[in-house]
């Protein structure tokens, strides 16, 4: 049975005060813990992570010392929004796009008006979504990572190597001091580097949580500069760096 929000949000906060009283914790004990499945769990864990609140590792959560307070998550949450509907703003009718893993990326189809969209993404939360009527949604196929709703593997890599796309929407889990754009998905790495070089231009989405991140990640492999969408409040030294790198950097306020 569909849980009501007013569950899952109290599920939530309580995962995130375990998290943040144990600084890390298994999959396996949140859900013997609340009587839930391991899917509804990692489901909570990706909503968190999502909202810059935790970190993750293979079968489990742990502190972020990145992660924004709670007072700030939904300022967060209005960034990545504004995000999402400039990235959505420069796709045009009759674009085909790609999409990774990113919930900011995924968004940005929620704001398409454009016609004849055609998206290719290996984001499982895709599925049981409504997109406007303007936009069709292909399925990489391939295998889910144990923690929630990415595919990655061999068969999402031979589907996505037959496609072109007229522009890559990608989001990362940080934009490192150095201008690096990172990903902690090493299964991940290469679905979002062929999306970069089998698409005519790319964007990547990052609110400013994610600028100037360090930390123990793997770098894109960026061959040719393209555009990061990021918001007013991202550190102006990074982004000074990306534009020395070559590349473009669109900023967007919260309202926007």
């Amino acid at each position: 049975m569909k849980q009501g929000r007013q569950t899952v949000d109290t599920r939530r906060t309580k995962i995130l005060s375990l998290i943040r009283e144990r600084q890390k914790i298994r999959v396996e004990e949140l859900a013997a813990l609340f009587n839930v499945s391991l899917m509804t769990i990692r489901r909570d864990l990706q909503a968190l992570e999502d909202q810059g609140l935790i970190g993750r590792f293979y079968g489990g959560a742990s502190v972020d010392p990145y992660a924004v307070s709670l007072t700030e998550r939904d300022a967060v949450g209005d960034c990545r929004r504004a995000i999402s509907r400039r990235a959505a703003a420069l796709v045009e009718k009759g674009d085909r796009l790609f999409v990774n893993g990113s919930s900011t990326a995924l968004d940005l189809l929620d704001y398409v008006t454009r016609e004849g969209v055609q998206v290719f993404t290996n984001n499982g939360f895709a599925i049981n979504r409504t997109f406007p009527p303007g936009v069709e949604v292909t399925l990489s196929g391939g295998v889910l990572r144990s923690q929630g709703h990415i595919m990655t593997g061999d068969c999402a890599m031979r589907n996505l190597l037959m496609m072109r796309a007229e522009k890559a929407f990608l989001g990362c889990s940080g934009i490192s001091p150095d201008g690096e754009i990172l990903c902690d998905i090493p299964t991940e790495l290469g679905i979002n580097e062929t999306m970069i070089s089998h698409a005519y231009q790319y964007y990547i989405l990052a609110d400013h949580t994610k600028v100037g991140r360090a930390g123990t990640y793997a770098s894109f492999s960026l061959e040719v500069p393209g555009t990061i969408i990021t918001d007013d409040q991202a550190p102006s030294a990074v982004l000074d760096r990306l534009r020395s790198l070559g590349m473009k950097v669109i900023q967007v306020g919260q309202k926007d």
